[in-house]
């Protein structure tokens, strides 16, 4: 029984080591004092009014969000037909290309994105939105493959071949049968893919153009200049999207797979 409330112990204590600094991110984004830090003065909501009115940060969220929903659409359509591929259909170097498609997950961050951006240079390509969307789209593109190819796996092609003798084309049978069912999938991918790159700061450094900044490069470069509340403000925003998106894609599956049971 020591052992065991030893070990109880121990596991809090990670957990408060790891939340703690989120909470106190939280709390202080409405803390009325000028310096951001503690003691704490009072409650305000004053450095999320400045956070709105700064113009350099909501330009970079806006960045993110579009950056964020560009990569998911993207990486999403592209993994459900890998998926598709991969799992329903048998062809000659199917092996190499599932390692093609997974490598991204298997190589750091850093080395993707300095081999990319040297890999442009020599096309002579400057860097540009479409670098960094190509880029992210990239790196989420592994994370969409596994969880929709897991999701088909499990999923019967008796279905299928139900809908073909019935008369319905492929594309009918898919979007009217495989589609459906591999919707939660489909979900979860598409929350990886935005999360991953409103997330991202390492090959965003690379990859973004000159005078782009997401949020993430933006807090990077507000800390090395000072540190003002308003990181604080928009921290809370940030934990509040990479948060809220994972709970409502959630409840979105779920209901999609009750209504279609």
């Amino acid at each position: 029984m020591r052992v065991w409330s030893l070990l109880k112990t121990y596991t809090i204590m990670v957990y408060l080591f790891m939340f703690a600094p989120i909470l106190v991110v939280l709390v202080l984004a409405f803390n009325s004092s000028q310096f951001g830090g503690f003691p704490i003065e009072g409650f305000s909501f004053r450095w999320f009014a400045k956070l709105y009115e700064n113009e350099a940060i909501t330009r970079a969220l806006r960045t993110s969000l579009i950056l964020g929903a560009l990569t998911a659409v993207i990486s999403t359509t592209l993994g459900i037909l890998a998926a598709l591929a991969l799992v329903r259909y048998q062809f000659r170097g199917k092996d190499f290309i599932t390692t093609f498609l997974i490598s991204p997950v298997l190589v750091p961050e850093t080395v993707l994105a300095v081999g990319l951006l040297i890999f442009l240079r020599w096309l002579h390509m400057p860097r540009s939105f479409g670098l960094l969307l190509l880029g992210h789209s990239i790196i989420a593109l592994p994370f969409v493959v596994l969880v929709v190819q897991a999701r088909l796996t499990g999923i019967r092609r008796d279905y299928e071949e139900a809908a073909r003798s019935l008369g319905a084309s492929a594309v009918q049978t898919f979007f009217q049968v495989t589609f459906p069912l591999m919707l939660p999938a489909v979900f979860a991918g598409a929350l990886f893919a935005f999360t991953i790159s409103f997330d991202n700061i390492t090959a965003t450094i690379f990859w973004r153009p000159s005078g782009m900044e997401t949020v993430p490069t933006q807090i990077f470069g507000m800390l090395r200049n000072s540190v003002s509340p308003e990181i604080n403000a928009l921290g809370f925003v940030m934990i509040c999207i990479t948060v809220g998106v994972p709970l409502v894609a959630g409840a979105l599956a779920r209901y999609f797979s009750r209504k279609k049971i």
